[in-house]
């Protein structure tokens, strides 16, 4: 089958199941690349929608949708891992290139199958068990101690679908409500890091360096890349077992490991086989941002340099304060996006466009620099204001602002 080219531009077309803000981001860096990300949404209001020319609507759990945003695409990928398993394998067989293919995807999909892949490859990972009854869970938990972490298997993400489970009674009702879930030892960790790597279909790779992730009841809050006192030894290990884990699945685009830290070495939690919210900072703080290089190695084009542009950066997400646009108080966008370029020259802003809902993602601010408790400083607060109306008093905005 001959790679389907753009009539127009004679270059490759990129379509990306989703239309959130990882797509509208991928977007922004197809476009340096000479192209217009082609994107499925299920609502035009959605973030990548607002912005891209080629919109396909439609259900990423419709298989004719799929198809759709599919036909005389390049490549098909994704801002989310929530596509069933069997459409991609249809979608193959019509022909069309996935990437990462359903093989490697399934992975980030459903958390038991990557346990077992873990376990098969001697990876370092929580002691796990599957579990069916509140019995299990018991007997998994005379080892592994109580409290014990249960997890729906397929779903979750951003903290949901996730319990801490505290004795037998608590797991019973909840296996009666989800049915299979995962049960994991709760992790005694220092903190959480996430090591991603691109790797092309050609094999090649790329690494950046570990960052620290810091997350409030399940959702990343800030980012510090590189981790804070990180050893390059330990450093050094997290992304080779990225890479590992990336070459093992054969992942093609962006892989994130997201890991626990403990005083042991580095344990494996989660996967993620897109963009990843521990990546946005290497939009100014890398030479080579994960959305262009998501899209340089889908395409199997040669990747890019992921060298730091600062000694240190901190993301910082801006999450929803209030539960909707009509239950807002504080200054209006338009202000608090004055006031904070005023204020933050130095600070860049990304704003997702999304209505306004408590605790959801609305966009996130990066700010670069020397000292790390100075960059964070910076970004914290500019994140804070832009979220609540809220000026931290160290960082009362001037007069004439």
């Amino acid at each position: 089958m001959a790679t389907p080219l753009h009539p127009r531009t004679g270059l490759p077309v990129v379509a990306m199941v989703g239309g959130g803000q990882l797509s509208r981001m991928t977007h922004q860096a197809a476009i340096a690349l000479g192209q217009s990300l082609r994107v499925l949404a299920t609502d035009p209001a959605e973030s990548a929608a607002l912005v891209a020319a080629d919109v396909v609507l439609g259900d990423h759990r419709d298989l004719a949708a799929l198809r759709t945003v599919a036909d005389g695409a390049t490549v098909l990928t994704f801002d989310h891992e929530h596509v069933p398993t069997e459409h991609l394998r249809a979608l193959e067989d019509d022909g069309h290139r996935v990437a990462p293919g359903p093989a490697a995807l399934v992975h980030a999909q459903d958390k038991l199958v990557l346990r077992r892949a873990l376990t098969e490859a001697g990876e370092p990972q929580p002691a796990w068990a599957e579990v069916r009854t509140g019995a299990d869970v018991a007997r998994f938990a005379a080892t592994a101690g109580w409290p014990v972490v249960l997890k729906t298997p397929r779903g979750g993400y951003d903290g949901k679908g996730v319990f801490v489970v505290p004795d037998e009674e608590f797991a019973a009702e909840l296996l009666a409500a989800h049915g299979t879930l995962l049960a994991e030892q709760r992790v005694e960790m220092v903190r959480e890091l996430s090591a991603q790597v691109a790797r092309s279909p050609f094999g090649q790779v790329s690494v950046w360096p570990v960052v620290e992730t810091v997350q409030r009841d399940g959702v990343c809050n800030e980012v510090y890349a590189p981790a804070p006192g990180l050893s390059e030894e330990k450093a050094t290990a997290a992304q080779e077992l990225a890479v590992r884990i990336a070459d093992r699945l054969g992942v093609v685009g962006m892989l994130a490991v997201e890991l626990f830290e403990t005083a042991d070495g580095v344990l494996v939690n989660e996967l993620a086989m897109r963009p990843h919210n521990s990546g946005h900072w290497t939009i100014e703080g890398a030479r080579t941002s994960q959305f262009e290089q998501h899209l340089r190695a889908v395409l199997d084009y040669p990747l890019g340099s992921t060298a730091m542009t600062a000694p240190v950066v901190v993301m910082a997400n801006v999450l929803g304060g209030a539960a909707s646009a009509e239950d807002w108080t504080g200054p209006a966008l338009d202000e608090r996006v004055h006031h904070l370029l005023a204020h933050w020259p130095d600070v860049k802003l990304h704003w997702y466009g999304k209505g306004q809902r408590r605790g959801r993602k609305l966009g996130h601010v990066t700010a670069l620099g020397d000292d790390l408790a100075e960059v964070r400083a910076r970004a914290v607060a500019a994140a804070r204001y832009l979220a609540d109306g809220v000026v931290d008093p160290a960082f009362a905005f001037a007069d004439e602002h």
